[in-house]
């Protein structure tokens, strides 16, 4: 039996095992800061106190809907997991779908930290006992950095899947121009000036940010993504985590090819360990779901969290 054919059966009779247990599955809302957070939680047969509810959220501009997350929300019921997948604000009250580049950003990189918290509390309200966050690329860094920090006595593990690391200003400022065709260095001054003056709300126009050319920026938002700040290099974050993590990465990401050999040194089996899927890309779609979804089985049924 070839090795695809065997992946076939297997999905396949994980996906008739998954429909065979009723499962709740809905939208849920959250007020945080003035604003209306959204959710997709789906519960399979059971409470949420039953087992570890895992909260996802996603990479850079993205949202609770998209092909990846709903996958892997998809997989983890398939195997008898409670998953909570949230969409970020990026400043917009009830925001779905991809961020539009033609809407000013207003939002910061580090906001995330609260809503998770946020919705880690809105679990536990609802009877969850432990709760295991894992993010997606920006997610991931945004997820290492709630739990080094911030954690909640509720989260027992973290699941770290392709996240973000950090390049140096030069290499940054190199990759704006290219992306751009602009001087970061200037930009990032201007906002700079007008964030220490107490005027970070401050909207100007700028080549680009992030997947977007011209758009509009409020001064802290441009200094929160491209200003000088280690914590947005998720591997500095990771010896500062003190529950067990778990760092997924694909042997053919292109988006952050160097998280495995950084993280690798730092990987002692125990509190941190490292898994790389062969092959996979930075989405980990198809078959790549179910393997992620394999490992964070594993990983919970370890001891340690």
């Amino acid at each position: 039996m070839t090795t695809l054919l065997a992946r076939a059966i297997v999905a396949f009779c994980l996906i008739l095992a998954g429909a065979a247990h009723a499962q709740d599955a809905r939208e849920v809302a959250l007020r945080y800061a003035g604003l209306t957070l959204l959710g997709d939680l789906v519960v399979p047969k059971g409470k949420l106190a039953d087992g570890p509810v895992i909260l996802l959220a996603h990479g850079t501009l993205a949202h609770k809907d998209m092909e990846l997350i709903e996958a892997l929300q998809s997989a983890l019921a398939e195997r008898g997991l409670a998953s909570l997948a949230h969409s970020l604000s990026l400043g917009l009250d009830r925001r779905r779908g991809m961020y539009d580049c033609a809407v000013p950003h207003r939002y910061r990189h580090e906001d995330a930290l609260g809503e998770i918290a946020a919705w880690v509390d809105w679990l536990r309200a609802q009877g969850a006992r432990e709760v295991v966050p894992l993010g997606h690329s920006r997610g991931g860094n945004q997820v290492a950095w709630y739990a080094a920090e911030r954690a909640d006595v509720a989260v027992s593990k973290v699941v770290l899947l392709a996240p973000a690391t950090e390049a140096s200003a030069p290499a940054r400022a190199a990759s704006y121009r290219a992306r751009f065709g602009a001087d970061l260095s200037s930009l990032l001054a201007t906002a700079q000036a007008l964030a220490a003056d107490g005027k970070g709300k401050t909207v100007i126009d700028v080549p680009g940010i992030l997947y977007c050319s011209g758009a509009e920026a409020s001064a802290a938002s441009l200094v929160s993504l491209y200003g000088p700040e280690p914590r947005r290099d998720t591997p500095l974050l990771i010896p500062r985590i003190a529950r067990p993590a778990l760092v997924i990465v694909g042997s053919a990401d292109t988006v952050v090819p160097d998280i495995a050999e950084r993280v690798r040194p730092l990987a002692d089996g125990a509190r941190v360990r490292l898994a790389v899927i062969e092959d996979a890309g930075h989405m980990f779609l198809d078959f790549y779901t179910e393997d992620v979804a394999d490992l964070v089985v594993e990983f919970l049924a370890e001891p340690g969290g």
